[in-house]
């Protein structure tokens, strides 16, 4: 249960925080030793040295990894230890959050309808499921579709009200995946940084989606100590680093950071995209800074980092909207800073609300561990991987595709075709569904009828990443690459594309074009061990021994159950 009440600030050099980070990483370490051994591998810290920013990384103990897909995560923060400390937290934050959603415990399944029966006027208000995809449809027919599911009910706090409101939580999850959970000192400290991240990842979306010109922050407006070393890191060693103003209008600043360094890119460095959300700009601004520093490799690893809120620029020429905006100073953008993180907090909450964009937030605390986390959510906020063209038919077609029994899955489609007659979604989820029951026949029939309808790119690329999917499964190898090939010509930046051509290549015995696709999968997610074993498979057959044999032993460190990995590798050793 939520209680919000005052939590002053004892620590605020480069994050506002209820304790400081020393306090942090002793407190939290010693509850994981005490209360759940094994979720905690170690922390380590990974940066070169180079920028002078501390980079942290978490590792998973077995524990963790039974119920979270990562096995590692990124800290930053202006000193070693408040780095550290954000690794910790990543981790607990995470590992309660799925350990969360899998104890069924939590929820209560229902339909819309029968929730409203079970909690009268205690429910969500439909009119926040329909501003949650931003859709002109009537409540009726709102209610209709949400009673095709049994949603898992869960109680949420309107931070603004105060009041108790039953929310079907898998349908924020769905449209939101884990953006908004955070964990922290207290549920002020933890729902603030939540809030704050949801913001940040809205403003992004918003901007980057219409390339909008905003202003330039120029840095030696401000006399932090903190941001002005931050700063000269980038400067000592010539790395550029560009800030703008991506607030929007929202109560608390956003501060965008685009760095790169024009000795190493593109052969040792990426140029680097991203932001940060406080509740005074400088905050704002050391956060977007040491999170360029988190996902850089200090501009001389050849690391490859994985955009989330903002994409990946691979162009120098890319920049060239981020250089347009009137000059401004930091202290110009908007500030809820107080000393009192309670206030922040409702400050925020209350121009949120003000907005008809109200602040969620659940409970996700892990019951053994009881280190705060939460999951907050605020209908109506965007993020960048969510399509433009979503409706609640959308993500309730998804479900029933991915989840439902077959029959009422299909009763399902006939109320979405009555609801959005001619759907360009409706065959998509048909071929999903024909996949699930093991009908690949049908499924290519379904996507081939539905890639001309999709409404942009990223949607074709799906569809025809599908029926190729599909034709993969009948082991009809040579015509799905034709779809890849359009897969990939929609959307470059999806690694699944290339990891399927590549295993087509393969299949195909083309194995030099198979190794081009497995390159460029990896170049897009640096750690995937299986693109660096397929990698090492195909020079194992073109007979270049020395790398396969490099390949697959970086594959196997990284995942060392990767058995036909081991078998081959077992085989070059012999050589």
């Amino acid at each position: 249960m939520i209680e919000l009440k005052d939590c002053f600030k004892k620590y605020d050099t480069d994050q506002d925080k209820a304790c400081s980070p020393e306090e942090t990483v002793r407190r939290v370490k010693n509850l994981l030793a005490e209360k759940c051994e094994g979720v905690l591998a170690q922390t380590e810290r990974v940066d070169t040295g180079r920028l002078g920013i501390p980079v942290f990384v978490s590792t998973c103990g077995p524990e963790a990894q039974k119920v979270m897909p990562t096995r590692k995560q990124m800290g930053k923060g202006a000193s070693p230890e408040q780095a550290e400390a954000s690794a910790l937290m990543e981790l607990v934050e995470r590992f309660s959050y799925f350990s969360f959603w899998s104890d069924e415990s939590n929820f209560v399944e229902l339909t819309w309808s029968e929730a409203q029966e079970q909690w009268p006027g205690q429910v969500v208000d439909i009119q926040m499921i329909i501003a949650s995809v931003d859709e002109e449809i009537h409540p009726a027919d709102a209610v209709r579709l949400m009673d095709l599911i049994q949603w898992r009910f869960h109680p949420a706090l309107n931070i603004a009200t105060g009041k108790q409101e039953y929310v079907p939580l898998d349908w924020f999850k769905k449209l939101n995946e884990f953006n908004g959970s955070s964990a922290g000192n207290t549920f002020e400290e933890s729902i603030g940084q939540g809030a704050c991240e949801l913001v940040e990842r809205h403003v992004c979306a918003v901007v980057d989606r219409a390339r909008s010109v905003v202003p330039t922050i120029d840095s030696a407006t401000c006399d932090d100590p903190v941001f002005r070393r931050l700063v000269e890191c980038f400067e000592r060693n010539g790395v550029n680093l560009l800030l703008k103003d991506f607030t929007e209008g929202y109560p608390v600043p956003t501060v965008a950071a685009v760095a790169w360094d024009e000795k190493t890119f593109p052969a040792l460095s990426e140029i680097v995209f991203t932001a940060g959300t406080a509740a005074s700009p400088v905050k704002a601004a050391i956060r977007a800074i040491t999170e360029v520093a988190q996902l850089a490799g200090d501009f001389e690893t050849s690391r490859v980092y994985e955009a989330s809120g903002l994409p990946k620029l691979t162009d120098l020429a890319q920049l060239e909207w981020l250089r347009k905006g009137d000059v401004v100073s930091l202290e110009s953008l908007p500030s809820t800073e107080d000393d009192n993180i309670y206030n922040e907090l409702m400050v925020l909450a209350q121009g949120l609300e003000a907005k008809g964009t109200p602040l969620y937030s659940v409970d996700t605390r892990h019951p053994d561990l009881m280190v705060t986390t939460n999951y907050s959510f605020v209908p109506g906020f965007d993020f960048r991987e969510r399509t433009p063209n979503r409706c609640i038919g959308l993500f309730v077609g998804r479900i029933l595709a991915e989840d439902v029994e077959f029959g009422d899955a299909l009763q399902g489609f006939e109320i979405l075709s009555e609801v959005y007659p001619n759907a360009y979604f409706i065959p998509f989820f048909k071929g999903l569904l024909a996949l699930r029951m093991g009908d690949a026949e049908y499924a290519v029939e379904q996507f081939g009828e539905a890639e001309p309808l999709q409404p942009d790119s990223q949607e074709r690329a799906l569809a025809a990443f599908y029926q190729a999917y599909a034709l993969s499964q009948l082991e009809r190898w040579a015509d799905a690459i034709p779809h890849l090939d359009d897969a990939v010509s929609f959307d470059s930046e999806c690694k699944e594309f290339f990891n399927l051509r590549g295993v087509a290549y393969f299949k195909s015995e083309l194995y030099e074009k198979a190794a081009k696709d497995f390159q460029a999968s990896l170049t897009l997610d640096s750690g995937s061990p299986h693109d660096l074993a397929n990698l090492g498979l195909c020079h194992k057959f073109m007979g270049n021994t020395s790398e396969a044999f490099d390949y697959l032993k970086a594959a196997l460190k990284l995942d060392p159950n990767l058995e036909y990995a081991r078998t081959h590798y077992d085989e070059l050793k012999q050589i």
